[in-house]
């Protein structure tokens, strides 16, 4: 099945579709240079639960099978922050469970600019940017995960 929408979301079947959705996303109007699939660094699963807090530029996925804790991005450097109001994200369905795509926005200097948080529902397949922020510094290459 490629990206497809036909009711009221889009949906896919697998991380290739998020991929897609998430680069035709362009968070804060950049082009998405590179997805890269989460995965659990302990276990290796694909399927989390996910808090974001999109105002503070902060997203936690904690792994379904394992119970870790996996920052996106930087967001292991804000966490503590006292501004950060972590929420829980759910599918129109009401399913907690995702596997999720980062989308990486590249500067013509090769740095990030913004990254971009797309899950896909693990029950019905609807997909969705569920946080985005701007990354105002560099270097910036620790920020981009392994390819799969």
């Amino acid at each position: 099945m490629a990206v497809s929408r036909s009711g009221d979301w889009w949906q896919g079947e697998n991380d290739d579709d998020l991929a897609v959705y998430v680069r035709s996303f362009r968070a804060g109007g950049h082009d998405v240079a590179e997805t890269r699939g989460l995965t659990c660094p302990a276990c290796g699963s694909s399927t989390f639960g996910v808090m974001v807090d999109d105002d503070e530029g902060v997203a936690v996925a904690g792994c379904l099978s394992c119970g870790a804790q996996v920052p996106v991005g930087d967001s292991a450097d804000h966490i503590a922050d006292t501004d950060v109001d972590l929420g829980e994200c759910a599918c129109p369905c009401g399913n907690e469970s995702f596997s999720a795509v980062i989308g990486y926005a590249i500067g013509d200097d090769g740095e990030v600019r913004w990254l971009s948080l797309g899950l896909r529902c693990q029950i019905d397949g609807i997909l969705g940017v569920y946080a985005d922020w701007k990354i105002d510094y560099a270097p910036t290459a620790h920020l981009i995960l392994p390819p799969a």
